[in-house]
């Protein structure tokens, strides 16, 4: 299995090698008021793809704190249970109702 996965990792390597090899010429970026960057084509698609994944991580940071909240407050105490006062809640419905029934 291991083989496999080199090469599988060799395989993508060599094809966006390839990719970058195929794309080294110029492409220019214009921006507002008649800026234009110029740079090979391969660096301009691989800071677009590492700008869009930065953006994704960042979009998500909001969502993994509240998570991390969640979870501190959850977490168990030394002797396995949860912390006093923090009785899970069903997340469709809204808190526990304890109403007897």
């Amino acid at each position: 299995m291991r083989i496999l996965v080199w090469l599988l990792r060799a395989f993508l390597f060599f094809t966006l090698f390839a990719f970058a090899l195929n794309n080294s010429q110029e492409g220019v970026v214009r921006w507002f008021f008649g800026h234009e960057w110029r740079a090979p084509l391969v660096i301009i698609v691989l800071l677009a793809f590492g700008l869009g994944c930065a953006v994704g991580v960042l979009a998500m940071v909001p969502a993994w704190w509240k998570h991390r909240r969640v979870a501190k407050r959850i977490a168990p105490t030394d002797d396995g249970n949860p912390a006093p006062g923090t009785a899970p809640n069903d997340p469709l419905n809204g808190p526990a109702l304890h109403d007897g029934i």
